[in-house]
């Protein structure tokens, strides 16, 4: 069964910075030319999408709107894992931020990591 599992999430001030991890099993990254992606919901609020990025060669990535220039998407396909950096956070960024293989409603997601801008 493919399983992913977050961590790195935190409480941090303003204009912090954090780097959240998804380690992957159940499939392999480099098997495939997987799509994997970060996306985070806070209170209230639906489900956003956040960035992407393809597992083959150097991968191609994919930002959105509200975090690009800030977020920076990785992977290491010899750990199996996921990255995504956070840099210059602001309180709107609190959420609980979620890996995912694929891109779309019901892909699968870890259970995910609390991310706290104060």
């Amino acid at each position: 069964d493919v399983q992913l599992v977050e961590s790195g999430g935190g409480s941090v001030q303003a204009g912090g910075s954090l780097r959240l991890s998804c380690t992957a099993s159940g499939f392999t990254f480099s098997e495939e030319n997987y799509l994997m992606s970060w996306g985070r919901q806070a209170p209230g609020r639906g489900f956003e999408w956040l960035s992407y990025i393809t597992t083959a060669g150097m991968g191609i990535t994919y930002y959105a709107d509200s975090v690009k220039g800030r977020f920076t998407i990785s992977r290491d396909n010899a750990k199996n894992t996921l990255y995504l950096q956070l840099n210059s956070l602001e309180t709107e960024d609190t959420a609980m931020y979620y890996c995912a293989k694929g891109w779309k409603v019901g892909s699968v997601r870890g259970q995910g990591t609390q991310v706290t801008v104060s």
